[in-house]
């Protein structure tokens, strides 16, 4: 395994300042933490045979921003996020081919559209469990992962590379506090208290609802992720108590900053 070609990885990722990076091998895919798993047609190495190890980087969703969702500015938030996943991705799988790896860059998606996603909610390969195994968080009730700095406000890419890098270990520590803010608070009601995989998410209710609000300009919903109590950035805006977000209930000039955001700039 390369030590010294990770190293230079992870130097290239602070260089363009990715905060989160995690290394997890293809063999992980193999031997299921829990299950139901990701069925074998959406391994790595299933979608590219010569895939050793997988790359992900995570970038987070500002938390101010997200507070105002559904919004046009949470909206663009969203999309910005998604276009550098790609882009950083891209660059590190040519990094990794100029120093003789065959390596390519997996789309933050995977899918075409909501249209596509109400037909077959799936997409063809699946981040959140690549970060998992690379070792960047745990899965909370939401069904999405928690990390340490961010909680659940956090976008991931994937690299497939036929280089064998050194494995990152998996997060012991399990993040979610089973507050439940996110099944009460889910518009969609969506969610189940069951913890993952048990909870599973309604996805045809969850994609249903960003439809809708894509009608309007103003998807995706992302309520489930802003109520979450867990990460560092909480701290950071001053947010730790995250009972703001209940209906009613304090901060009365925040309200009234995420309340003018929403006015403007939907249909």
């Amino acid at each position: 395994m390369s030590e010294e070609l990770k190293r230079a990885l992870q130097e290239r990722c602070r260089s363009m300042e990715i905060p989160l990076l995690g290394v997890a091998s293809v063999d992980r895919w193999a031997s299921p933490p829990f299950e139901p798993w990701v069925p074998e047609e959406f391994w790595p190495q299933s979608i590219y045979p010569e895939a050793r190890s997988v790359v992900v980087i995570g970038l987070p969703i500002s938390l101010p921003a997200l507070e105002t969702s559904p919004s046009i500015w949470y909206r663009e938030m969203y999309r910005t996020v998604n276009i550098l996943l790609d882009q950083y991705t891209y660059r590190l799988a040519n990094f990794l081919n100029e120093r003789g790896c065959p390596s390519v860059f997996a789309p933050r998606d995977g899918y075409a559209d909501l249209k596509a996603l109400l037909e077959n909610p799936i997409a063809f390969f699946s981040h959140r469990h690549a970060a998992y195994l690379a070792g960047l968080g745990t899965f909370g009730v939401n069904n999405v992962l928690l990390t340490p700095d961010y909680g659940p406000r956090v976008r991931f890419g994937s690299v497939f590379t036929s280089a064998e890098l050194p494995p990152d270990p998996l997060m012991v520590e399990d993040l979610c506090t089973r507050c439940m803010r996110c099944v009460r608070m889910c518009p969609a009601r969506a969610l189940d208290e069951g913890d993952y995989p048990q909870g599973l998410t309604d996805k045809s209710a969850c994609t249903a609802y960003s439809a809708e609000l894509n009608r309007r300009g103003i998807s995706p919903c992302g309520v489930c992720i802003k109520v979450c109590p867990v990460g560092a950035d909480r701290e950071l805006y001053d947010r730790k108590d995250a009972s703001i977000y209940a209906k009613g209930e304090r901060a009365p000039a925040l309200r009234r900053a995420w309340e003018h955001v929403r006015d403007y700039g939907g249909r």
